[in-house]
């Protein structure tokens, strides 16, 4: 299976950016800040999440991004599809070509994998995650340990 960095980083900015909501935009300073991810990796992501229509940018003061829907109706798989991320447990991406243009023994079981995992991902929201005692846990941690930054390098 290939879920490569791209997919995991979009996922985690945008749960980031739906357990922030309350506080209006978000930048994405603040995220690369809270979730350790590179900033300009997250202006790439953005503007392709911005483009599937899943964030909104407010620009000015105060600016940032929002949710362009609520949480409730984002599913892993859209932020995955929108950075154009694939979840595919074939060796042959799923053209059937895995043994020098034939299929292989088991190129059945790993499409069916892959329609699981596919699955998995449709059935599972921003919402459904945010509402998961561990990752309260987290982005609390995460949020405190930022805080506590911020305050120890005021004069």
């Amino acid at each position: 299976m290939r879920l490569t960095t791209k997919g995991r980083y979009a996922v985690t900015a945008m749960l980031d950016l739906a357990l922030n909501v309350q506080r209006g935009p978000t930048s994405l300073s603040d995220i690369s800040q809270r979730q350790e991810i590179s900033l300009s990796y997250l202006e790439q992501l953005f503007a392709r999440l911005r483009r599937a229509g899943l964030v909104t940018s407010v620009r000015g003061p105060g600016g940032g991004y929002l949710l362009a829907t609520p949480a409730e109706q984002i599913s892993i798989s859209q932020v995955i599809d929108a950075v154009n991320e694939t979840v595919d447990a074939t060796r042959c991406q799923g053209l059937s070509d895995c043994q020098q243009g034939d299929t292989c023994l088991t190129h059945a079981l790993w499409c069916e994998l892959s329609g699981q995992i596919r699955r998995f991902f449709d059935d599972i929201t921003l919402a459904q995650l945010m509402q998961r005692p561990d990752v309260i846990r987290i982005a609390l941690r995460q949020q405190h340990r930022v805080d506590a930054g911020i305050l120890a390098s005021s004069p």
